[in-house]
């Protein structure tokens, strides 16, 4: 087994640059801060309950329910998805569908001024549904193509993994600037510019990934098997179930997996909701912020990458999940700083290098760790859909919990408790390792 040539590997992981914009702009950075902004009405009670389907929402909570519903809708179409790219090899297909259905929710973000809340709910819903869609496709790559040689031989994933996702960083800090220096040019204006922020961001999407879709060849397979759709998906989700049960360690592993993805990725999805409601930080300083855990997130990657060709993967993982959860404490603490009188300013700056620095690393270590515990199969597609449908089942219970606690006790309290998901996920590492430790010696 080798690792494919470097024009594809190039091509493979420019499919980070071109979608991670939608990451960064939509989720982390400038929607969730002109959702807050644009839905809080006076004429609503308390300024920030938000009337919808008949029901009345804080807004905060209202835009985690909406991407707990777009990661949902994701996850139960995975299998079916898998069952028809699975069985005509046709990945790079579905790939391109999902992007295309990302890039235009995004843009269709340009027409969102607040009047109408469907449209920014439904844009939102199309770009979380086409990221996370695609990368279920974009992941299958990294062991194999098909039957052609794997984008990377084994002792080349973590490497090429955290290249995907350092891409990814640079090419979204690079749109962010953009953006922000969109708004700072445009004083009186920052609504109409931060909307042209939103249609930027699919063009972006869609015309990189140009680049991936040339790049990466298109595997046909002779010979179709015949699928029933709507059921064969799900029985190969549960085929790949009873695989793992049988294998110790990477049963284990994804268990931890699952528990500590509710925390992180819940984090990544709120921390600007976090410093914008909570804190009370200026709009231009949590862009100037996400912009710095960008950058940092880069060297977190790379430093991961080396700390887990040295000391091993699940060793380096509980270190992280361990790190998440002081920054969990020490938000908690930041809160409780700021309401006894004190500045949250320098705190959050504090929290927001410690989150750049664990978040690319934890996510780029855990995709490399699971391509290497997985067994050698050519059902690479329904290997990785249960591992993405492990990550979104996570990331929809972790953002009802979060919106949940938030509606009925407050946004500290919801990030205090997210202690509990890294906890559980630390504890299955520690098994995993200690099952691996037993089969070496054995």
């Amino acid at each position: 087994m080798q690792t494919a040539p470097k024009k594809i590997v190039n091509a493979w992981a420019m499919y980070d640059w071109a979608n991670s914009v939608y990451n960064l702009v939509i989720t982390t950075t400038f929607f969730p801060i002109y959702f807050l902004a644009v839905t809080k009405k006076e004429e609503w009670a308390n300024g920030e309950s938000v009337p919808f389907l008949g029901q009345s929402f804080r807004n905060s909570s209202l835009y985690d329910y909406s991407l707990a519903v777009a990661y949902f809708l994701v996850a139960i179409s995975y299998p079916v998805l898998t069952s028809i790219a699975d069985s005509r090899g046709n990945k790079k297909s579905f790939l391109r569908f999902f992007c295309y259905m990302g890039a235009f929710g995004c843009s269709s973000l340009y027409f969102f001024d607040g009047s109408s809340l469907w449209i920014g709910i439904v844009g939102l819903i199309m770009g979380a549904m086409g990221y996370a869609g695609s990368l279920v496709f974009y992941n299958a790559y990294l062991p194999e193509i098909a039957y052609l040689p794997e984008i990377a031989a084994p002792a080349d994933r973590d490497r090429i993994s955290a290249k995907g996702y350092s891409m990814g960083y640079i090419g979204s800090v690079l749109l962010q600037i953009i953006g922000f220096a969109l708004v700072v040019s445009m004083k009186g204006s920052e609504g109409e510019a931060t909307r042209i922020t939103f249609l930027l961001t699919g063009i972006w999407w869609f015309g990189f990934a140009q680049i991936t879709f040339r790049g990466l060849p298109q595997v046909n397979r002779t010979e179709l098997k015949k699928v029933n759709v709507l059921t064969d998906g799900f029985k190969e989700i549960g085929k790949v179930y009873r695989e793992v049960k049988q294998m110790p360690v990477l049963k284990r592993f994804l268990r931890g997996f699952f528990f500590y993805s509710m925390g992180v990725q819940t984090v990544m999805l709120a921390a600007t909701q976090f410093g914008s409601k909570v804190l009370g930080l200026p709009d231009t300083n949590l862009i100037i912020t996400v912009v710095l855990i960008q950058l940092v997130a880069i060297a977190g990657a790379i430093l991961m990458s080396r700390l887990s060709s040295r000391y091993g993967n699940l060793r380096v993982l509980m270190g992280v999940v361990f790190f998440w959860m002081l920054i969990c404490l020490a938000a908690f603490g930041t809160v409780q700083f700021k309401e006894a009188g004190g500045s949250a300013e320098m705190p959050f700056y504090g929290l927001a290098i410690a989150v750049g620095l664990v978040m690319g690393g934890i996510q780029s270590l855990s995709r490399s760790t699971y391509s290497k515990l997985m067994p050698e199969t050519k059902d690479t597609a329904s290997y990785f859909t249960y591992y993405d449908f492990s990550e979104k089942v996570a990331i929809v219970l972790g953002l009802f919990a979060f919106g949940f606690i938030d509606e009925r006790l407050g946004m500290k309290y919801s990030v205090l408790s997210l202690i509990v998901f890294f906890v559980i996920g630390m504890l299955w590492l520690y098994a995993a390792e200690t099952r691996r430790r037993q089969a070496v010696a054995a």
